[in-house]
């Protein structure tokens, strides 16, 4: 036997032995413990599950507020809120009533503000127009400004359905070979609004399932690795867009790909949240039977 082909063997034997050691050691247990902290995660106030309406502004002027005759309807706000007038990438409001309704913790507003924006990254942080138990705010994504509306008494956020999973395989906690690209390259990112963005990549997840090789490549977010993915359980039994994987950093050439810990992209959740594609690159041609399955709750 050749020197490569017994050091490929002892590894792949020790991969092995490690997820025997997993699925003795508690696997289950420390994976169902990964999936109510990201649940818990979720419930948390401010969290995406307490919008309750979005839309997106035109250039000129948008009538907002709870009556059926506003451009948005806005639940929870005064009738006729105010106008929005996006002009040259900048949002105003104009308040049309003002009891009861603060700008940043301040009731003493002018009637006419101009509103900041928060960066598709979360970067900034947006004005808070805020009425009862909801606040608005507004929302960049590319050239497009967008209105969201969020609740922390929302039903979502309330009575949080949870998810439904495939069984717990150990299988597909999966040591994958990591191939760093130096210089990085770029990743066309695009959205379900439409638009696109190219994003830095800085290598890839090279990895082998049932004799056949697979690639992914992730983006680099907080110090790990966040995968935009898809394979052929999309649209049947998990959500159609993509699924969102998540890995530690590379260490001594290697990343762990836990496909038990595939969740549901936000968008599967609400519809009130912009989620990226999973791109031609990681649109793997298996079918990945770990992780959240398609969300049914709330009305899905």
């Amino acid at each position: 036997m050749a020197r490569s082909t017994r050091v490929f063997a002892f590894a792949l034997l020790a991969v092995l032995a490690s997820s025997l050691a997993l699925a003795g050691d508690g696997y289950a247990d420390a994976v169902g413990k990964a999936r109510a902290e990201r649940v818990s995660r979720l419930e948390r106030a401010d969290g995406y599950l307490s919008l309750t309406a979005s839309g997106w502004l035109e250039p000129g002027d948008t009538r907002i507020g709870s009556a059926a005759d506003n451009d948005v309807p806005v639940p929870g706000a005064p009738a006729h809120l105010g106008v929005l007038t996006l002009a040259g990438g900048e949002v105003r409001l104009h308040l049309l009533a003002t009891g009861g309704v603060y700008v940043d913790g301040r009731a003493d507003t002018p009637p006419d503000i101009a509103l900041h924006t928060q960066g598709a990254d979360g970067s900034r942080t947006p004005t808070r127009v805020r009425f009862g138990s909801s606040y608005l705010y507004v929302v960049e994504n590319g050239a497009r400004r967008g209105l969201r509306v969020k609740d922390n008494d929302a039903p979502l956020r309330r009575h949080f359905p949870g998810f439904a999973y495939f069984p717990v395989d150990p299988s597909w906690r999966i040591v994958a070979k990591w191939q760093p690209f130096d210089p990085p390259e770029s990743l066309r990112i695009a959205y379900v609004t439409g638009t696109e963005e190219d994003t830095p990549v800085p290598g890839k997840a090279v990895f082998q399932r049932d004799g056949k090789t697979y690639e992914l490549r992730p983006i680099a977010e907080d110090g790990r690795l966040f995968f935009i993915f898809s394979d052929r359980t999309a649209g049947r039994l998990t959500y159609g867009g993509a699924r969102f994987l998540y890995a530690d950093a590379p260490k001594d050439g290697q990343v762990v790909l836990d496909f038990n810990l595939a969740e549901n992209p936000p968008c599967a959740i609400t519809p009130h949240v912009v989620c990226p594609l999973a791109p031609p690159e990681n649109r793997l041609a298996l079918p990945v039977t770990a992780g959240e399955l398609k969300f049914r709750g709330a009305g899905h």
